[in-house]
Order: structure tokens, then sequence, then C-alpha cells
């Protein structure tokens, strides 16, 4: 559908355009149909105003101009939601990906992300010091989509959900307030980002406990030789590694014109 989305007071969007260090964009305007679109093709809506976000700045002036205009305001990190909550209608979008600063402390074995980052600038900026966390299976995944839904990811068994090994997070209130919560501080606001079901603000930076980790290896089987092959491998491996630990997952995928394999054809243990 190609309906425009409704204009907003100019003069109101000018000053929202002054106020903040970030691009806003409007429909009309060049870039507005690549600023609005979203991962997760199945939802084309059309906001009456995108904010590229900078800094916790632009968040807490995008807060207050939707709050004081009475305007829905859509969060985007990685814009992978499922239920579309990265993009709306008539409201404002408020685009996180521009903050994607990542600053690892290996001696305290934590790492303090913006909103905007995805698993794999996460991944990529503990990997230097040997260090993890539980993220998604998808590197593009938006770190703060997963994590406050939760957070299942590969290392879930090792170190629980990405939202258990969340330390502390600075978040943007509804009413514009810029506040940081942990286990001491705020207690009900952490309590919430974890798994609460959202709506509790804008969460501008993440800061993650992070656990030892040094190889990650992906090898792929195509046939029921070489998987067997491959779980062998694997047993040997986690053999010689002992005693330190390892995680580990099987997955099944078969292509277009290729039906998947029946019991009789898969490994009879894993």
């Amino acid at each position: 559908m190609s309906t425009l989305a409704p204009a907003l007071d100019g003069a109101l969007v000018e000053q929202l355009r002054v106020a903040v260090h970030g691009d806003l964009i409007q429909p009309g305007e060049p870039g507005y149909d690549e600023a609005r679109r979203v991962y997760n093709a199945m939802h084309d809506r059309r906001p009456a105003a995108v904010v590229r976000a900078a800094d916790a700045g632009d968040v807490i002036a995008t807060v207050n101009f939707a709050r004081e205009q009475g305007l829905l305001l859509a969060v985007r990190g990685g814009s992978h939601s499922v239920s579309g909550y990265g993009t709306c209608d008539d409201g404002v979008v408020l685009d996180l990906a521009g903050m994607r600063g990542i600053r690892v402390d290996p001696a305290a074995r934590t790492a303090r992300a913006e909103g905007g980052c995805t698993w794999a600038d996460f991944n990529h900026a503990t990997h230097a010091f040997g260090l993890a966390a539980t993220g998604g299976v998808v590197s593009s995944t938006g770190l703060g989509g997963l994590t406050t839904g939760g957070g299942m990811g590969h290392l879930a068994r090792r170190c629980g959900l990405a939202c258990d090994n969340l330390v502390s997070a600075d978040v943007v209130t509804a009413d514009g307030a810029f506040v940081t919560c942990s286990e001491e501080h705020n207690t009900d606001l952490f309590w919430a980002l974890r798994g609460g079901g959202g709506n509790f603000g804008v969460v501008t930076s993440f800061a993650f406990r992070d656990a030892d980790f040094s190889t990650a290896l992906s090898p792929t089987r195509t046939t029921r030789a070489e998987c067997e092959a491959n779980i062998d491998w694997v047993r040997r491996f986690e053999a010689a590694l002992r005693p330190h630990s390892m995680e580990g997952g099987v997955r099944q995928l078969h292509g277009p014109g290729r039906p998947g394999p029946g019991p009789d054809q898969l490994p009879a243990e894993l």
C-alpha cells in the first residue's frame, strides 16, 4: 500500500530537526523510503518522521517530541522484530542504528554497547579480548531487541539468556529522563528490562557480563556419512578439550526441491 503519512506541524518538526545531531527524514524527502524500510519485510509502514539518533541527547529530544505531540513512537535497533515494533504508521520512528559504540573492559570482563549495536558488532569487539556473552544466532539481529525480549543464543546453556548477563542499562524513560538501572539502582526498571515485555523506555546502552571464549567453529555437512563423521569429530574434540567447556548445536536445513531426510537417514545417536 502506498498511502502517504500525514504531515506534521512544520515549525515543530524544524525545532526537532535543530535539536538533534542525527538526521530527521519525512515523507517526500530524499532517502525516506530507505529510512522507513525495516529488515523484516512483512512490515511496510509509513511513519510521519524517522529520526536517526546520533547519541542519547537525540533520543531524549525525540521522546519528548513524540510525547508532547501525542504521537506513536517506534524504537528500532536491528529492525528484525517479527511483530514490527521497529516501525509504525503515522508516528515517529527512532532509529538507533547510528549508535553502535562498544567499550570492552577485559579486566572486569564486561562490555558496554550502545543501543543500535548488532550482535555482529558486539561479538567482533569482545572476541578480540577472548570474551563473549549470549547473543543472537543471526549476527544482524539488534542487541537491544533480543536482550529486552529475553535472548536465546548459542551460549545459553553455559551463560544463560542474554538478559541474564545484563548488569546495567542506561534508559530514557517516557518523561524524557535519563536514568541508569542495575541490581542496585532503579531495580524495578532493571527487572522490567529483562523480559518484562517492553514499553519501559529507550535503552541507549547495555552493559553485559562476559565469559571467557576463544574459538567458534561452524562445520557444515550435507550427507549422512559426512554428518556422522562430523559428530565423531565433535566427540573427539570435546574429549581433548576437557576440562574446558564447549557449546554446540545441530540444525537441519534443506533447500527447495530437496526434501529433508527421514528418520532412517539420520545418525542414530548425537
